[in-house]
């Protein structure tokens, strides 16, 4: 659990998600919608990888990617228990 909260604590990560909320993107996709480097934006998609926060299915040179919302069902249910 500590993963997601440490990828979920950057803006940017917040806003990849936000991204693929619509839509499953490429790297080269997401990378355009900021005015930051793709070395940058490929370090930010391994960390939501690594929290289980993205997917990502890869054809040929490129890889998709695309959100994982049963982590954060699983984290929203885990809040409610702790409100009750």
């Amino acid at each position: 659990m500590n993963l997601l909260f440490k990828a979920l604590n950057d803006q940017t990560r917040r806003q990849i998600l936000e991204l693929l909320k619509d839509k499953d993107m490429t790297a080269g996709e997401i990378s355009d919608a900021f005015n930051i480097s793709k070395p940058s934006i490929s370090h930010h998609l391994d960390i939501l990888k690594r929290a289980d926060l993205v997917s990502f299915d890869k054809k040929g040179q490129f890889i998709t990617y695309s959100i994982n919302t049963t982590i954060l069902e699983d984290v929203l249910k885990w809040i409610i228990t702790l409100k009750n």
